[in-house]
């Protein structure tokens, strides 16, 4: 099953333009990257995805499952840009919590948090407070938040925003081990979250996609003479200047 967005069309109140319009987009399976400026619509199509907004006309579905139904909701995960646990709770029992609140049992939230934490690699940080984790801690804890109800398809908001390098690195190799099961999708403005490993990418501006398609694809539109090491940097710059993008990013 894939996640389809068909024809959308959102506007965030009756009198501004739509951000988007008569959207389509086909999520494929594996880690993709969605690449953007600020204000192209990335977040606006994450809502749309997570069914956490309703689009004024078209359609979002995934496989056989409405966007309002709870087999939906309970099959899309979303995170969203700002991750603000309770600090009283320990990482598990955030989860947990999660879990509870997505129609869990008690029982089966609890032991469904162990699980995340472990796929995130946080499982030696169960017990610790949400409150003394580090900011990319913080952010694996809510990836395992997203995936504690068996989520089968992972939708992520500028998950990088705020990490260095290191933090980088790591929460992208946790990232590309669930793309084997689960299907990932995260948004970015930023270039360097662009690793080899991932394995789609789609590039919006201004509500339109200009890109979708395998890294390598994307990496075609590299112009001659690109500096070593900027090659997605140049793709996605040449991709942006095609558009008329006034390439704010």
């Amino acid at each position: 099953m894939t996640l389809e967005l068909s024809s959308c069309t959102y506007a965030y109140s009756r009198r501004k333009a739509p951000v988007i319009r008569d959207f389509s987009f086909q999520l494929p399976s594996g880690l993709t990257i969605l690449l953007g400026p600020n204000g192209a619509g990335k977040s606006t199509l994450l809502k749309l995805a997570a069914s956490v907004v309703v689009p004024v006309s078209g359609s979002v579905s995934y496989g056989r499952l409405h966007a309002r139904s709870k087999e939906y909701r309970r099959a899309v995960a979303w995170m969203p840009q700002t991750i603000t646990p309770l600090p009283s709770l320990t990482a598990r029992e955030y989860v947990a919590y999660v879990g509870w609140l997505k129609g869990m049992g008690r029982s089966d939230a609890w032991k469904g948090a162990r699980k995340a934490l472990q796929r995130v690699e946080l499982a030696d940080k169960a017990g610790e407070r949400t409150s003394r984790l580090s900011g990319g801690q913080l952010r694996r804890v809510g990836v395992a938040a997203a995936l504690v109800h068996d989520a089968r398809v992972l939708l992520l908001d500028e998950p990088t925003a705020g990490m260095d390098p290191r933090q980088r690195r790591v929460f992208r190799d946790i990232l590309t081990g669930l793309s084997d099961d689960v299907q990932v999708l995260m948004s970015t403005h930023d270039v360097a979250d662009l690793a080899e490993e991932a394995d789609h990418v789609a590039v919006l501006d201004a509500g339109r996609i200009l890109h979708s398609g395998t890294t390598e694809s994307f990496l075609a539109h590299t112009p001659t003479g690109a500096a070593p090491g900027r090659a997605a940097e140049g793709a996605y710059t040449a991709l942006l200047s095609s558009a008329g993008s006034n390439l704010a990013y």
